[in-house]
């Protein structure tokens, strides 16, 4: 049996929001995941590269995944918030999600400017998510100080050449967070893992979930 895609609109703070929501590529789902995008206004949206492939790993894991655009991006309404109100619009989305898989655990992903807003949203006390995984990290901007007092499974996925991450930064910035965490560095050319796709994706699927990784 082929597995289930559907395109979706979420009730969103700003108004609908564009989803695509799959299900794993065989067998019913073991946990779910909401999947956060690059920044609206530099091109981001759910269907960038890196997200497709975070997807499509997260779900060869027996994930259900929900990819959504922000606010103003392509058929979601609204306008962009600084991050804001992106944060809001993962919340909804979760909230979507949860709704249609209430009885699986959840966790939350994303990609560059999504992986600011899912660690925003995870960290919360009262959100719940199993994992946090944050790929591409832009340690550029200024740090998230609630990232300090973070309890939940931290994951970060890191290209060895991000612009606009740098490794050695990032190295930095998970030593001195509580744990748990962990920290995986994808030998790529740049921000996107160009040259290192199918590596990231492999790790996504395989690694990712390694409960026996240790942290750095």
């Amino acid at each position: 049996m082929s597995r289930r895609i559907e395109s979706v609109m979420i009730p969103g703070p700003a108004g609908r929001l564009e989803g695509l929501l799959e299900e794993p590529e065989s067998g019913v789902p073991l946990h779910a995941v909401v999947v956060c995008h690059p920044h609206p206004m530099h091109g981001g949206t759910m269907h960038n590269k890196v997200v497709y492939r975070l997807a499509r790993g997260l779900r060869r894991t027996g994930a259900v995944v929900l990819r959504f655009n922000f606010r103003g991006v392509n058929l979601s309404e609204g306008q962009f918030d600084q991050g804001d109100g992106e944060v809001e619009d993962a919340r909804a989305a979760l909230s979507f999600l949860r709704g249609r898989y209430p009885n699986l655990a959840f966790s939350l992903a994303g990609f560059s400017f999504g992986s600011r807003v899912i660690l925003r949203l995870g960290c919360e006390q009262s959100v719940g998510a199993t994992r946090l995984i944050a790929v591409g990290y832009p340690t550029r901007w200024p740090d998230l100080d609630v990232l300090q007092i973070c309890a939940r499974e931290k994951i970060f996925i890191q290209s060895t050449h991000d612009e606009f991450g740098p490794i050695d930064s990032l190295r930095q910035l998970v030593e001195s967070l509580p744990d748990p965490k962990v920290l995986y560095e994808v030998e790529a050319r740049d921000h996107f893992f160009a040259g290192a796709l199918d590596a990231f994706e492999h790790l996504v699927e395989e690694m990712v979930w390694d409960e026996s990784a240790a942290s750095v």
